[in-house]
């Protein structure tokens, strides 16, 4: 069993910043690719930022230069660091991991429960 942590989300004024954090847990053998998702109401689930376990990463356009995404490989853990905020970042935001389980060794994909960011005056 793996579980993903989240953590961060909030409510903050447009031009502020939030990090979020998401944690892997659990019967876990290696991470692979980590990202985030966000959704917003009335729209599709949308990748923001992705990162491979060599560190490698890809955003979203509407986040460049705005977002940073990172991990750190001991903690199985992943962060998104998010400056400038919008209105229009507001979103339920989702952390995906891409685990291999000890027991199985065969490469699963996972989804955090979600965390709320709205950004607002």
């Amino acid at each position: 069993q793996v579980q993903l942590v989240e953590s961060g989300g909030g409510l903050v004024q447009p031009g502020g910043s939030l990090r979020l954090s998401c944690a892997a847990s659990g019967n876990i053998f290696s991470v692979n690719n980590m990202g985030w998702y966000r959704q917003a109401p009335g729209k599709q689930r949308a990748l923001v930022a992705a990162i491979t376990a060599s560190g490698n990463t890809n955003y979203a356009d509407s986040v460049k230069g705005r977002f940073t995404i990172s991990r750190d490989n001991a903690k199985n853990t992943v962060y998104l660091q998010m400056n400038n905020l919008k209105p229009e970042d507001t979103a339920v935001y989702y952390c995906n991991a891409r685990v291999v389980p000890f027991t199985t060794r065969i490469e699963y994909t996972y989804l955090g429960q979600g965390t709320q960011v709205t950004v607002s005056s």
